[in-house]
C-alpha cells in the first residue's frame, strides 16, 4: 500500500542567500518544492511549517557558544562564516534553526508512529557542520540532531543514517565516530578528488563507535551500477545486520551526471533505485520511519528529476 508523503519546511530557508552568485541558493529550494507538486506520488503530501528547533535539542550536538557565535555573525552582516564558501545574512540564523526544527519534528512524527514517511526540503544544509564548525554551505548538522533527538528524547537505541551526496559527510562522522548507537554510512566520490578529503575507507569510527561508521569512496566517473553494486554488496548487509529502528537520509543529489560540483555519473533513476532498495532493506529488518533530509544538488533541472523519482520511491 502506498505511503502518504509528508513534507516539513519553512519559507525562511528560501531568506537565507549570498550576496553573489552561488551554487546553494534559494533557486534549489523554490525547484524542489515544484517538483514536489508536480510528482506522482498517489496522495497529495501533507505540508506542515517548522517550527525553529528548541536550542536545547541542537545543544545535544553544538555547544551554545557555537550557536551564539553564528548568531552574533548573521547580526553583525558577516558576508561569510568560518569558511569563506559558507555564506551568511541577516535572515540565516532563523533558517538555520527552521530546517533543524524540521528534522526534529520529523523525528518525532515517526517516532511516535504518527507518521511513515517524512521528507524535509530545507536550508541550509547540514552534513558537514561539525560540532564546532561551520563549512561547506553547511552551519547546523540537521541530521545528527536529529539523531541525537531520537536517541534522548524517543529512547530509540539504533539510528542509521545514509548519506549519498557527493560529498562526504565529514561533520556527520566527526559528531558520531565514537557513538555505536548511530551507524553511519557514506557512499560518495572519492576524497583525493573532491571536498571535503575526508571519508576514505579506514575511516570506520573510533573507541565504541568502531566498525559503526561506513565510509564507501567511489571514483570519478561511477554512475548507476557501481553505486548499486556497492549498495547491494555493503549498505542493504549493514542495514540488517544492525536492524536500525530509524532511518534517516542525507539526500544529496549532487553525484547526478548533469551536477556541477560532482563528476560522478548517476542518474535519477540511479536515486530511485538506492531509495527504493534502502527502504525494503530496512523495513524487512524490521524498521518503522523514514526521515529524508535535503542536502546538495545543484543542477537544478537535475534536481527536480531526482528529487521526484526518489520521493516516488519513498512512498512506493
Amino acid at each position: 500500500m502506498p505511503h502518504r508523503l509528508t513534507v516539513i519546511t519553512h519559507e525562511a530557508c528560501a531568506l537565507h542567500r549570498a550576496t553573489y552568485d552561488h551554487p546553494e541558493s534559494p533557486d534549489r529550494l523554490e525547484t524542489v518544492l515544484s517538483a514536489l507538486e508536480k510528482a506522482p506520488l498517489g496522495e497529495k503530501p501533507e505540508y506542515y511549517q517548522a517550527e525553529k528547533a528548541p536550542l536545547e535539542t541542537i545543544t545535544r550536538v553544538h555547544p551554545l557558544a557555537y550557536l551564539d557565535r553564528l548568531k552574533r555573525a548573521c547580526e553583525n552582516g558577516n558576508y561569510w562564516f568560518d569558511f569563506e564558501d559558507t555564506f551568511i545574512n541577516e535572515h540565516t540564523y532563523e533558517a538555520a534553526l527552521r530546517a533543524c526544527g524540521a528534522v526534529v519534528t520529523a523525528v518525532d512524527m515517526v517516532a511516535s508512529g504518527e507518521r511513515e514517511r517524512v521528507f524535509c526540503p530545507v536550508r541550509p544544509p547540514g552534513h558537514h557542520a561539525e560540532r564546532e564548525t561551520g563549512m561547506g554551505f553547511c552551519l547546523i548538522n540537521n541530521v545528527a540532531v536529529g539523531a541525537m533527538h531520537a536517541r534522548e528524547a524517543h529512547g530509540i537505541s539504533r539510528v542509521m543514517i545514509i548519506d549519498w551526496d557527493v560529498h562526504h559527510g565529514n561533520g556527520t562522522q566527526h559528531i558520531f565516530e565514537e557513538d555505536p548507537s548511530v551507524f553511519y554510512v557514506s557512499i560518495h566520490e572519492h576524497p583525493t578528488f573532491i571536498f571535503p578529503g575526508t571519508g576514505r575507507r579506514w575511516e570506520q569510527g573510533k573507541g565504541e563507535g568502531t566498525g559503526f561508521t561506513l565510509n564507501l569512496p567511489l571514483p570519478p566517473g561511477s554512475g548507476d551500477a557501481e553505486y548499486l553494486e556497492v549498495l547491494e554488496a555493503n549498505i542493504l548487509p549493514a542495514i540488517e545486520d544492525f536492524r536500525p529502528e530509524l532511518l534517516l537520509i542525507s539526500a544529496g543529489f549532487d553525484a547526478h551526471r548533469d551536477d556541477p560540483l560532482g563528476d560522478m555519473e548517476v542518474t535519477e533513476f540511479g536515486f530511485y533505485m538506492m531509495t527504493k532498495k534502502v527502504v525494503e532493506r530496512f523495513e524487512s529488518s524490521g524498521g518503522k520511519g523514514v526521515v529524508s533530509v535535503l542536502e546538495g544538488g545543484y543542477d537544478l533541472p537535475a534536481l527536480a528529476r531526482s528529487v521526484e523519482k526518489h520521493l516516488i520511491a519513498l512512498t512506493e
